[in-house]
């Protein structure tokens, strides 16, 4: 049984949103929306996005393009980390199911390694991915339904769970819970 309002996952950088977004929504049979790859289509490099035009361009591209997914129903939604800065973001957060992924610094640092993610450049990536996390979090964890960590373990056990969570939701005639639910 396929959501009926997006699931969208939310997370720091390098916590696995597009891998795992990807396979949660082939397995619920439901389209995958990645907003940061909906913006590169549209306007191209992110990392030339910061350089020409700055990061204000990039974050309003990225709420039109976020708007418009979340606008789909019931599709997987990978929000690029962010993308919750937008107080509009998160309040219309507050009608999907909502999945933040975690992941631990010293595990994130092999994911980020060699990427060209415009926030990470100029200095020491993993302590800059460090204060970007911490700045983050409470806004993550205001719009999160469950928190699920990547750090550890086959990456088809976090899709399963959180395809096991998307079917429980979906099935059940209770009201979205006001708490948040840890894993």
């Amino acid at each position: 049984m396929a959501p009926a309002s997006p699931l969208v996952l939310v997370g720091p950088m390098g916590a696995g949103k597009t891998s795992i977004g990807r396979r949660v929504a082939k397995a619920l049979g439901v389209r995958f929306i990645d907003t940061d790859a909906v913006v590169q289509r549209e306007h191209g490099p992110i990392e030339q996005i910061f350089e020409i035009q700055g990061e204000s361009t990039f974050r309003s591209w990225e709420r039109a393009a976020i708007q418009d997914a979340l606008g789909r129903g019931g599709a997987v939604v990978s929000l690029g980390g962010g993308a919750v800065l937008d107080a509009d973001t998160r309040a219309d957060l507050a009608t999907c199911d909502v999945v933040m992924l975690t992941v631990d610094p010293r595990v994130v640092a092999g994911r980020i390694q060699g990427t060209a993610r415009p926030l990470l450049s100029g200095e020491d990536p993993i302590e800059r991915w460090r204060r970007i996390w911490q700045e983050r979090r409470p806004l993550y964890e205001s719009v999160a339904d469950i928190t699920i960590d990547t750090s550890t373990g086959p990456l088809q056990h976090v899709v399963d769970e959180i395809v096991s969570w998307a079917r429980h939701r979906t099935e059940s005639s209770y009201p979205r819970a006001t708490g948040k639910e840890e894993s």
